[in-house]
This record gives C-alpha cells, sequence and structure tokens, in this order.
C-alpha cells in the first residue's frame, strides 16, 4: 500500500512530462508537414544531403 504513494505521484509527473514534449514539439514545427517526407522516398532524383 506504501508503493502506491511513491507510484501515484510519478505516474502523474510522467504525465506532465509527456504533455509538455507534446506542446514542445508542435510549437517547434515538428509536426507543420507530414505529407513530404513520406513522399520524398518516391522521388527519383538523388538526394542532396550528404
Amino acid at each position: 500500500m506504501e508503493i502506491i504513494f511513491l507510484l501515484i505521484p510519478l505516474s502523474l509527473l510522467l504525465v506532465v512530462v509527456a504533455i509538455g514534449a507534446f506542446f514542445w514539439a508542435t510549437r517547434s514545427g515538428q509536426f507543420d508537414d507530414l505529407d513530404s517526407p513520406a513522399l520524398s522516398i518516391l522521388d527519383d532524383e538523388p538526394s542532396t544531403n550528404d
């Protein structure tokens, strides 16, 4: 029963960190263009990212 007093705050902290990471990723533009990277694999031109 005593472990629950440790696990509940740790799980709440994990949720807060996950939500913070999600909002950081949306603000930094990680989800702006989801289609182009998937379609770039079909392009025949060689990549210039050496």
